[in-house]
């Protein structure tokens, strides 16, 4: 079954589209296509939450905490394992979390590395690759009425690094819907208390326009679809009675606009997640996960943050330390408690990491040599660390790690065939879990 839009047909579908998801990456009948066209997956991962650390963070100011580090290593509550004294709230749940100290990757500039860690290909002028969001989406389908991609994260203005994230070639209904910073205020170094500041257009109706007005509108839909269909007769039109019919359910479904509403968090979740664009950010990944989404990309700091040139020890300490540690290490005690982390994947990663020597700005540079990633929940064997750097944490001196080895053991824990590949418009097959020199990535065996 095709599922482009065909040419030709733009203003129609323009007039059938519901909501505002045009703007926002896609419109909701796109979404309601995976139902259609994909069998839901029976593995025992059912959700992936990526929390992206968009700038880099320093890998040995983390999780493979070395000499260099000003910050001191601090025991977990798993025998052996050190993390940095910025996460204590972590460290006391390191038996639900297993760290890569070995990923080597290809590419050490932000765009360029951006598209590597979203799709494990180095960007091509003549191809553009899907991300593993978007293909995580495509092959375990659609869970009850809510967007099974979700994007909940700025990315720097002025770039193209949200491309990167999205379907490409394999089709635009499993880009993610793109919405705000649940926590608008937070950047300017604000609190957001008003809960109701944060809203979805897309799942609300305009203060002007009751449902009965609204009934009367898709009367009018019909008479108009009537008087088209008359001229043009298509076999299309079959699904897309499905489709718009099941979008308008959609935007009137209480459960849908429910996922999105974080009001109807108790004020002691919302705090213990941090009042910040990264703990609210995060709070709404578990709700949207819990309601069915499949992945759910959050972020919620300001363009780049992790993107340490300058004051590397001081914005950790101050800034960026306390609320990752704070939001992470809620999150993982939340899914706990509500019997979702055993079925929910973490990962907690950005596109390289940093130097492990300081530069003339007290900052740490671009770093991808050798770096570090956070994982967590469902899928995966916690409470170990994988590979492990040099005394400097600037190379890899054991058991590394490429980015196709972890798609390809997110892949298998979600039950999909890691060694898929998709054919490519050009006629080039694309590997789903593509490693260094164009090898197909292998599962992790330590952790699945």
């Amino acid at each position: 079954m095709s599922c482009h839009c065909p040419g030709g047909h733009g203003s129609r579908r323009d007039f059938l589209r519901v909501g505002a998801l045009s703007g926002l990456g896609i419109s909701l009948s796109q979404y309601l296509e995976l139902k259609a066209m994909t069998a839901p997956t029976s593995a025992k991962v059912q959700a992936c939450i990526l929390l992206w650390l968009d700038g880099g963070p320093s890998q040995v100011d983390t999780w493979d905490p070395k000499p260099k580090s000003a910050f001191k290593p601090i025991s977990t509550n798993v025998a052996g394992i050190q993390i940095s004294e910025l996460f204590p709230k972590i460290a006391r749940q390191m038996d639900k979390l297993a760290i890569i100290r070995s990923l080597h990757t290809e590419e050490n500039n932000h765009g360029e590395a951006t598209h590597y860690a979203a799709t494990a290909h180095r960007p091509n002028p003549g191809m553009k690759f899907p991300s593993f969001g978007s293909i995580i989406t495509k092959e375990t389908g659609h869970r009850n009425n809510v967007p099974p991609y979700v994007q909940v994260m700025e990315m720097p203005k002025g770039k193209v690094y949200d491309e990167f994230f999205k379907a490409q070639f394999i089709g635009a209904q499993y880009d993610p819907m793109v919405i705000p910073n649940p926590n608008p205020l937070a950047g300017k170094g604000q609190i957001q208390n008003d809960v109701k500041a944060f809203d979805v257009p897309d799942l609300s109706l305009p203060e002007s326009l009751s449902v009965d007005q609204l009934d009367d509108r898709r009367s009018l839909l019909k008479l108009v679809d009537q008087t088209y269909r008359r001229k043009v007769e298509r076999a299309e039109f079959s699904s897309m009675d499905t489709f718009t019919g099941e979008a308008w359910k959609m935007i009137l479904a209480p459960e849908v606009r429910k996922a999105f509403d974080l009001s109807q968090e108790p004020e002691k979740t919302r705090e213990a997640y941090g009042r910040t664009g990264f703990g609210q950010s995060v709070l709404l990944a578990r709700r949207l996960v819990e309601s069915g989404s499949r992945f759910v990309t959050a972020g919620g700091y300001k363009g780049q943050a992790w993107d340490t040139h300058y004051d590397n020890d001081k914005l950790l300490r101050d800034t960026l330390g306390p609320s990752f540690d704070q939001t992470v290490s809620a999150l993982i005690a939340d899914l706990d408690q509500r019997g979702l982390l055993e079925s929910t994947l973490i990962i907690a990663m950005g596109e390289f990491g940093r130097t492990a020597d300081i530069n003339l700005d007290r900052g740490r540079d671009h770093w991808c040599y050798c770096w570090s990633v956070l994982l967590g929940g469902g899928g995966i064997r916690c409470g170990q660390v994988v590979g492990a750097s040099d005394e400097h944490g600037a190379y890899v001196a054991d058991g590394g790690v490429s980015m196709g080895d972890v798609f390809a053991t997110v892949y298998k824990a979600f039950g999909i065939d890691w060694t898929k590949e998709y054919m490519h418009p050009i006629g080039r097959p694309i590997k789903i879990a593509n490693s260094i020199d164009d090898l197909t990535g292998t599962p992790i065996r330590e952790l699945i």
